[in-house]
């Protein structure tokens, strides 16, 4: 990763990008830096991801809940306040959200395995 100075980032200034999905939908915030990427990620109400992901990633719930189903391993519920870490290819995850929900997810080469 390069170096990064100090940035203020107003998240009400960076542009929504809808992503539709197997159920529902998710709309993204993106922030990219060189082997960083920052997103605010809101998962509409019976969310289900169209992918299984294998990528790393810091993700903390920041509003409602979400199940992180996890190959091989049972499923984890993440309720607002709540956080999880992976790096690349470690655990092949999939979201779930009855409800909605709105994370903070960070990734990038730092995660790489």
């Amino acid at each position: 990763m390069s170096n990064i100075p100090f940035q203020l980032i107003n998240w009400n200034e960076i542009i929504k990008v809808e992503y539709p999905s197997e159920k529902g939908k998710s709309i993204w915030q993106t922030i990219q830096f060189e082997g960083l990427r920052i997103r605010i990620v809101e998962y509409s109400p019976d969310f289900l991801a169209d992918h299984w992901c294998a990528k790393g990633h810091i993700v903390h719930c920041l509003e409602g809940s979400f199940i992180t189903e996890l190959a091989g391993d049972d499923p984890v519920v993440l309720n607002q306040g709540m956080s999880f870490v992976v790096s690349d290819n470690l655990s092949s995850h999939l979201s779930i959200s009855e409800n909605g929900a709105k994370l903070l997810i960070i990734d990038g080469d730092f995660l790489k395995n």
